[in-house]
């Protein structure tokens, strides 16, 4: 049996769900994957759905496509990070899985618009990643990221509580909330942001899928 199928399967997957996972080598390919996930609009309540419950319900946002990520980036020999970027109050977190070449770090990401997505690993620290998302997170015309978080990392955790659990994972949505935070923004300079424009607002209007 292949290596990376095994592994899957000690970690809760099926053959067949771990065989597909352990196809995706590289980090395009886990892209590709994550987004053609249909979005999951969260209708009936607020989700944090497993791997396993992912691809068995075909719908994922963020944190939830982050976990696949991750989980297909351990099936094929990186670790399995999360990076948490908190928004003020007025906006929602963004959760990506994390990956590195040659040294610098790129990320993958599930969002329903174009501008939360993939990032080449071209990136030389955590915040030269964070702040690449920057200028294009926002809400109406406000730029709301604020910070990011340190590398959560999913090997130290039960994978019963992301790969296979059954419902709301709690657990992992807690240790990305309390993971330390680096702030973005110097002190004093929120009030300075400039506003995103007429055009900017249109552009974040685009979608992949739409809410039924």
């Amino acid at each position: 049996m292949n290596p990376a199928v095994r592994k899957g399967m000690k970690l809760g997957l099926s053959a067949a769900q771990a065989d597909l996972l352990s196809r995706l080598h590289t980090p395009v390919q886990v892209q590709d994957f994550i987004t053609a996930i249909p979005m999951n609009f969260e209708i009936g309540g607020g989700t944090a759905l497993s791997v396993v419950e992912v691809l068995r319900q075909r719908r994922a946002h963020c944190i939830e496509g982050a976990m696949v990520a991750a989980c297909a980036f351990y099936l094929n020999g990186q670790p399995p990070l999360l990076m948490d970027m908190s928004a003020d109050d007025t906006d929602d977190d963004h959760v990506i899985a994390l990956f590195k070449q040659n040294g610098h770090w790129g990320a993958v990401s599930k969002s329903n618009g174009p501008y939360l997505r993939y990032r080449d690993p071209i990136f030389r620290t955590l915040r030269e990643l964070a702040l690449s998302y920057f200028h294009e997170y926002t809400k109406g015309n406000r730029k709301t990221l604020r910070s990011y978080s340190v590398p959560v990392d999913l090997r130290r955790v039960d994978p019963k509580l992301w790969v296979t659990h059954p419902s709301f994972c709690e657990e992992i949505v807690d240790l990305l909330t309390v993971a330390r935070h680096f702030k973005l923004v110097p002190r004093g300079m929120e009030k300075k942001l400039r506003p995103a424009d007429r055009v900017d607002v249109l552009a974040h209007k685009i979608d992949e899928y739409k809410k039924r």
